[in-house]
């Protein structure tokens, strides 16, 4: 099972938590940078950010797996 092994190599779900809300953060700042930075529209700014945005989901889901491996 990928959450054994990754709690084996010392990924705890705090690690996990934190990943997520840095991804939110990343995908605000990427967003920012891409509206500043580049001449292109808005759209592709927003492209930007949904795509790292989308991580975040993951690594809550993989936070929630860890701690309930944790609890066992």
């Amino acid at each position: 099972m990928i959450v054994k092994v990754l709690h084996d190599a010392g990924l705890k779900s705090e690690h996990a938590y934190l990943a997520a809300f840095a991804s939110i953060g990343a995908s605000i700042l990427s967003w920012n940078a891409s509206t500043q930075m580049e001449s292109a529209s808005v759209a592709r700014a927003d492209r930007w950010g949904i795509f790292i945005g989308e991580w975040a989901p993951t690594f809550m889901a993989l936070g929630v797996a860890l701690a309930q491996y944790e609890k066992e």
